[in-house]
């Protein structure tokens, strides 16, 4: 898929707000664009202003937190990932049903970032000589456990302020994700 600079797509959604053109005709103008496109741009505009225009860096790393939070939204009021987006100030909806399928087919665990392969080092007297007993659980392991039922607990405790009432929660936490989402934007 073409990637396209946001002072184009600013270009196009004036273009279309001014009203001289309509998604088909300004596709038709653009030939490497598509009507639903345009339409999303519109959209993220319109709710985000140029904000919403913008490439995000691929390195912008979310939390494991605000994926289940996203992808709970989303289940909860029947949202369509263009909605979820938008929503939550996330300009590629495709990011959003990647988690969705990622953690349909294997659990929070696909949700997590992934790990970087450490470099190789040379084994050192030291470590030749160090003897780890192979069936008590590593440290890093048990970290790793513990960070997960700490998500787990908190997704249940979300889910039940949810369930027990829906539009308290969601302005609490509507106004939270806009303003982590400027954190994230300054840095």
């Amino acid at each position: 898929m073409k990637k396209f600079s946001a002072e184009f797509k600013l270009k196009v959604v004036k273009e279309y707000l001014d009203g001289s053109l309509s998604y088909m005709r300004l596709a038709k103008k653009y030939d490497s664009l598509s009507d639903e496109s345009i339409k999303n741009w519109v959209k993220y505009y319109q709710k985000l202003g140029v904000e919403g225009l913008k490439v995000k860096p691929q390195s912008s790393a979310y939390s494991v937190q605000f994926k289940m939070d996203v992808l709970h939204f989303m289940k909860q009021s029947g949202s369509s990932s263009l909605d979820t987006a938008i929503a939550f100030g996330i300009t590629s909806p495709a990011l959003i049903w990647r988690w969705n399928k990622t953690f349909q087919e294997k659990g929070i665990e696909g949700l997590k970032p992934k790990q970087k392969p450490k470099r190789c080092t040379c084994m050192s007297k030291k470590n030749t000589k160090k003897q780890i007993d192979q069936s008590a659980p590593s440290t890093e392991e048990l970290k790793r456990e513990i960070e997960l039922l700490r998500l787990e607990n908190a997704y249940l405790k979300k889910l039940q302020a949810f369930q027990e009432n829906p539009k308290t929660f969601l302005e609490k936490h509507k106004q939270r994700w806009h303003s982590h989402s400027k954190k994230k934007d300054s840095n």
